[in-house]
């Protein structure tokens, strides 16, 4: 296992030196989602205790996108919860995006749901860089996760903002009930697709959700599937995401096996690691928090 690990870390140094790429999410739309994910807390299929409230005002995310570029963010999303945003719900988000580029020093990325091409071009326009849309699973475990979309409606969706011009960040939950061998097809299927970041996530399993009794996946089997993908995506921003705040070492075992980004701060509906924090221990763990490509 060590020496799996070492090795990966070999391999993230050599395709991509010692950057490490800090980002934040904002949970700008709240729960009612027609989606049903087994995993999701704002799912309206599933009896959670999550807020609900429409789109933030564009004061609300640039006030909240100053305070996290306060804390060393490199990169801020904005979030909707949904299986897509209306048109109207698009062109506030671009608004809101012109305004956190121009006061400060933010890349801003949007994860809006299923769009098509003329969506992510407009987003493109309004200077988003990068867009972000999970498989979260496997193709062949999908269906057991959710049925109101597909996995290729995902991937349609990730094409359509590639031709956009648009970056792509897109990963993963892991310990939704997947094999090993599922974890290695999504990771096969996100290189296939070119994504430049992928988030790896830990299940927090949330009451009320299909998947609240699900053992947790352990530590170790987080830390060698962090290896394994370093070895599969060599050249990506492997970024912890959700749950990194349920890890006992908030995730530096897997920054020490090939894990070269994360999310600070907190999750769309629960807590994370601050960006403080992250940078005190980045710092020593020998890397230079800077943005990555894309």
């Amino acid at each position: 296992m060590e020496s799996l690990c070492q090795k990966a870390d070999e391999i993230r140094r050599h395709f991509c030196g010692d950057g490490f790429d800090l980002c934040s999410i904002v949970n700008a739309k709240s729960g009612r989602c027609s989606e049903n994910c087994r995993f999701c807390a704002q799912s309206a299929w599933n009896a959670t205790q999550s807020a609900v409230y429409p789109l933030k005002d564009t004061a609300e995310l640039v006030e909240e996108a100053k305070r996290q570029e306060d804390q060393g963010m490199l990169r801020y999303s904005i979030v909707t919860a949904g299986k897509r945003v209306t048109p109207q719900e698009l062109d506030q988000i671009c608004r809101a995006a012109e305004t956190i580029l121009a006061e400060t020093t933010l890349a801003v990325c949007v994860s809006a749901g299923l769009l098509e091409e003329r969506e992510y071009r407009q987003l493109k326009q309004a200077g988003v860089s990068r867009v972000h849309n999970n498989l979260e699973t496997s193709q062949r475990h999908f269906p057991h996760i959710c049925t109101t979309h597909t996995f290729q409606d995902k991937c349609d969706a990730i094409r359509g903002a590639q031709a956009a011009g648009l970056a792509v960040c897109s990963g993963g939950i892991l310990g939704m009930g997947e094999t090993p061998a599922d974890r290695i097809d999504l990771a096969m299927t996100l290189g296939e697709l070119g994504v430049v970041s992928v988030p790896v996530n830990l299940l927090n399993a949330i009451p009320g959700t299909p998947l609240a009794q699900l053992p947790r996946l352990g530590e170790e089997e987080l830390r060698r599937t962090v290896a394994v993908w370093r070895f599969l995506l060599p050249r990506v921003t492997i970024r912890l995401a959700g749950g990194r705040g349920l890890l006992a070492d908030k995730g530096r075992g897997c920054f020490q096996a090939g894990a070269n980004g994360a999310i600070s701060g907190d999750m769309l509906t629960t807590a994370g690691v601050s960006g403080r924090t992250d940078r005190q221990m980045l710092a020593e763990l020998g890397y230079e928090v800077r943005r990555d490509h894309g």
